[in-house]
């Protein structure tokens, strides 16, 4: 349409095109509402060498308010901000699901402490503890399983890698042999795997030491004050692994309490 008129003034294109819009029925009113709607965007006049700026601007305001007060834009507006609205809405929903569901780990995991229950019982309700946490940090978590040979607490995927899992909740700490019990588990899996050892009651800063000697190792350390941080939402799951990993990768420190960066008591 504006190639057959485009000799004229732009004043008499428009006349000529809005003309034959309407004469397309509603094909063609959908089309100027289009355009209403495009003028109705502008922040600004999009012509630099207008005569009279401000005059241009009033005319927009002035189109827009037509365009509200005969609904020809309200409509996708309020559609827009309702969208939005809702999306807020829902992300707010969602942090106080989260929210919620991470108190009652807490609280779950304040019970624990304080109940009576056998080690293995307490044990078995910590791996289950963890699940919940993982999944509620949406990182894919395995439930304990068993393989032909192994018993394996869970496992987990994190930024490229592969976690085995040993979760305890004994009287003592574990010894060096029992840490080297696991890295040998994880050491018999493909390359790319590393492991997390749960130790509510802590580890030996002597075993640690004395574990890592000489060698390499492929695990990180997690005790219950981490755990507790986490569950208080001092610190995300998500960034309390990546801080482990991080110490464990680039200074060797495979047992980096939470508490020394994040106020822990």
């Amino acid at each position: 349409m504006f190639e057959r008129f485009a000799d004229e003034s732009k004043y008499k294109i428009v006349r000529h095109i809005l003309s034959e819009l309407d004469l397309k029925g509603e094909e063609g009113y959908l089309i100027q509402r289009r355009i209403v709607t495009q003028l109705c965007d502008l922040r600004n006049v999009p012509d630099s060498s207008v005569p009279d700026r401000d005059a241009g601007l009033q005319a927009l305001r002035s189109l827009k308010e037509l365009a509200v007060s005969h609904d020809l834009v309200a409509k996708q507006q309020r559609s827009t901000i309702e969208k939005r609205a809702q999306e807020a809405r829902l992300r707010q929903a969602a942090l106080v699901a989260k929210a919620q569901k991470l108190d009652e780990l807490r609280r779950a995991f304040t019970a624990m402490a304080t109940s009576q229950n056998d080690p293995q019982q307490r044990g078995y309700s910590l791996e289950e503890l963890l699940a919940g946490l993982f999944e509620l940090n949406e990182i894919p978590y395995r439930r304990s399983y068993r393989t032909q040979t192994e018993q394996i607490d869970g496992h987990f995927e994190f930024k490229g890698f592969d976690y085995l899992v040993e979760a305890r909740w004994r009287k003592g700490p574990p010894s060096e042999a029992e840490l080297g019990s696991f890295k040998t588990k994880i050491d018999k899996k493909i390359t790319s795997t590393r492991g997390v050892f749960v130790s509510i009651v802590g580890f030996r800063q002597e075993v640690v030491l004395e574990f890592t000697r000489g060698v390499s190792s492929n695990i990180i350390l997690i005790d219950g004050q981490d755990l507790t941080l986490v569950l208080e939402g001092h610190v995300s799951l998500t960034d309390a692994l990546d801080l482990k990993t991080q110490k464990a990768a680039q200074e060797g420190i495979i047992y980096y309490p939470l508490s020394q960066r994040f106020g822990g008591r």
